[in-house]
């Protein structure tokens, strides 16, 4: 008798494919699911917690001639960011050729600069792991590639070719590059092919059985190499369709339901994170009901609508945007961050904000140093979609003195802590990165600029340094999530009440199940704010302080959490 799951598995099969998913071809994915099920002991955790915070990073962030990159970030981790952070978010850590790792090469391999799949798993005896799962493309130096090239028949229908002629003027385009990039084949004939973000990386052909096999293939070895969480990376793009927007087909969604029943089947409490760097009704779909997509999603309105509030010393469109955030069920959550590896992307301001807010806001980081990406319209026009800078240094201004910059910065990151959902801290954030020009000269493109790699024990002494920038910023933030990893109501779901007292000022109330509770406070001016907060006995946790009376007063750039007694 079929089990509940592989019943949903080939009714979703059905609903993409039809008839032509084969038989056969069902019963090698079963039977792969099955082996992945009998190998898998290792239990993950039921559910998220106030516990839970995620740092994001490059397996090659921290280098040295003649050594693998992996145990070094393993090394740095233990002695300076295991007992902040409950996670690790290993960037593609395999073979690759562009993109900083998002040109996969090989799924199944650990790149060999980086080291082996035991150096993952020594990491793993530190943290809890998150991995890229780049489902919607891989490299045109991938061994796949070659082989369609070679027109091996096996590889025949794993990437799409187009008739250059087909009007493709409805595709969403994430890029100002072509959608489509000739190759020639072995026999000399010439196709071209779909390359959503550039021509390195060269788009997986869902609609062929073959390759949801293979894919599935790849989830699998993740989840037995002990991924807790899956990161779906460029995954609203899986599934093309000419004359339609080809993003956020209902395949695609499909596609995400068999990922999850597949998940849900063989490691239970892993948890599926889409990655849509989209405006937002369009982000939250990819939860799909409730139960059946991803458990969380990547909170993208977040970070621009910070810089927004800071830079305009206005609350308004943040709190208005935060009080209408609903979750479709208790099973899900949001992923929440403010940098990333890559840029603060714009689209998911659009319908938050006007558009001549966000070009103002563009403008004004372009003057202060920011760098920025275009995508092309479907009309002709292009529009910005990235800011590319560390966010430490989009904050602030360039004559802003290093106090001011903290105070911004942890202003920011407060917020983020005090956030329902999980947060995630890019690792040049907690590090205290500056904008690394430098590295954009030296690679070409924009996004380098918040990419820097460092030898390992280049930023040790600064950390140690109590007169350095990197130094006040890693100890106020560090300090901040141990205090934020105590709470109960930082629990991810916590009930949050968004309120305005003014313009200038963001109050968050936190109630955990238990009835704590935390009013966290946020000053986004310049200028000391007066408000009321009739609080009789509370305790300021940043400072260890009492609090009472009617009213407060926040300095500029000042955040508190304070705590019910």
């Amino acid at each position: 008798m079929e089990s509940n799951v592989n019943v949903k598995i080939k009714k979703l099969i059905a609903l993409v494919y039809g008839k032509d998913f084969s038989d056969a071809q069902l019963s090698v994915l079963k039977e792969k699911i099955g082996n992945a099920a009998r190998v898998i002991h290792t239990r993950r955790k039921a559910k998220w917690d106030e516990q839970d915070v995620v740092l994001i990073t490059y397996a090659d962030q921290f280098i040295e001639n003649g050594q693998k990159s992996l145990p070094i970030l393993t090394r740095f981790f233990n002695r300076w960011l295991g007992t902040s952070f409950s996670h690790v978010h290993l960037l593609p850590f395999y073979p690759w050729s562009s993109d900083d790792g998002f040109s996969v090469i090989d799924y199944h391999r650990v790149a060999p600069e980086a080291g082996e799949w035991s150096d993952v798993a020594e990491l793993k005896k530190s943290a809890n792991l998150m991995f890229d799962f780049v489902c919607n493309h891989m490299s045109a130096r991938s061994p796949w590639f070659k082989r369609y090239l070679n027109q091996e028949s096996e590889f025949a229908d794993f990437f799409i070719a187009v008739d250059p002629d087909t009007d493709l003027s409805a595709v969403t385009r994430p890029r100002a590059l072509p959608l489509l990039t000739p190759f020639t084949m072995t026999d000399g004939s010439v196709r071209h092919l779909w390359t959503t973000f550039s021509d390195d990386q060269i788009d997986l052909n869902f609609a062929s059985p073959q390759v949801l096999i293979a894919m599935v293939d790849v989830l699998l070895h993740y989840l037995m190499e002990g991924a807790d969480y899956i990161r779906l990376d460029a995954v609203g793009f899986m599934w093309k369709a000419p004359g339609t927007t080809c993003i956020h087909q209902e395949n695609t969604h499909r596609l995400i339901q068999i990922f999850r029943a597949i998940t849900d089947e063989v490691a239970p409490g892993t948890v599926l994170i889409t990655e849509t760097n989209v405006p937002h009704k369009d982000n939250i779909a990819y939860f799909g009901d409730g139960t059946n997509e991803a458990q969380m999603v990547y909170q993208f309105s977040l970070p621009p609508l910070v810089l927004h509030s800071i830079h305009s010393r206005n609350v308004m469109a943040l709190c208005q945007w935060a009080q209408k955030l609903t979750l479709p069920s208790s099973s899900t959550t949001w992923f929440n961050f403010l940098a990333s590896h890559d840029g603060i992307g714009l689209n998911p301001l659009r319908g938050i904000l006007p558009e001549q807010d966000i070009l103002a806001l563009v403008e004004k980081l372009q003057s202060e140093g920011a760098l920025v990406n275009w995508k092309n319209n479907p009309d002709g026009t292009r529009s910005p979609y990235e800011l590319n800078v560390t966010y430490l240094d989009a904050l602030s201004h360039k004559n802003s003195s290093d106090s001011e910059r903290q105070a911004r910065f942890l202003l920011a990151h407060a917020l983020l802590l005090s956030f329902p959902g999980v947060p995630a801290i890019y690792i040049q954030s907690i590090i205290g990165s500056r904008n690394d020009y430098d590295g954009v000269e030296k690679l070409g493109y924009n996004r380098a600029i918040n990419r820097r790699k460092y030898r390992e024990g280049e930023i040790d002494a600064e950390l140690n340094d109590e007169g350095t920038l990197r130094n006040r910023i890693y100890r106020s933030l560090t300090k901040m999530i141990a205090i934020r990893r105590q709470q109960n109501a930082f629990h991810p779901d916590s009930d949050a009440i968004f309120d305005a007292p003014d313009e200038h000022v963001l109050k968050i109330i936190r109630i955990a199940e238990n009835g704590e509770r935390i009013t966290a406070l946020f000053n986004f001016d310049e200028q000391p704010q007066t408000i009321y907060v009739g609080i009789n006995d509370g305790r300021e946790l940043l400072t260890d302080s009492c609090i009472r009376g009617e009213t407060i007063t926040l300095n500029p750039w000042q955040v508190m959490w304070i705590k019910d007694i």
